[in-house]
């Protein structure tokens, strides 16, 4: 499911360009120039939501503009960054060969025979 997320742009004098996301504090990105750091933005949010995902934690729903940035510190502006964002797990029952279950269990690696298989499924359908 994709998630259009706000990304402020802050910029202090003799400072890089960066970009911060009010959903995901502490998730941060900086360049040179602000081309730079907002071409970054998009794996770097990516990478925190998987993260955030792995270890079971709710992504939050993407905010509105809604609240005031007028005073933030080197406030420039904000940007919009388009994420895909994990949807809930659910518990499938499916019928495999017990030989390839074992070649994917040794590919995957103990316990992760699920996250295997979904990233097999993403990368067949063009989505990985």
């Amino acid at each position: 499911m994709k998630q259009t997320y706000i990304a402020i742009i802050h910029k202090d004098p003799e400072s890089d360009f960066g970009l911060s996301f009010p959903d995901f504090p502490g998730c941060v990105t900086a360049g040179d120039s602000f081309e730079e750091a907002a071409s970054e933005a998009e794996e770097v949010l990516k990478f925190h939501i998987a993260g955030m995902s792995a270890d079971g934690e709710e992504i939050p729903e993407a905010s509105n503009f809604d609240f005031d940035l007028a005073d933030e510190p080197g406030f420039v502006g904000v940007t919009l960054i388009e994420v895909d964002v994990p949807g809930r797990k659910e518990r499938y029952n499916v019928t495999l060969d017990v030989g390839l279950v074992a070649r994917i269990d040794e590919a995957a690696g103990k316990g992760k025979r699920s996250d295997f298989l979904g990233q097999a499924a993403e990368e067949k359908l063009g989505r990985g």
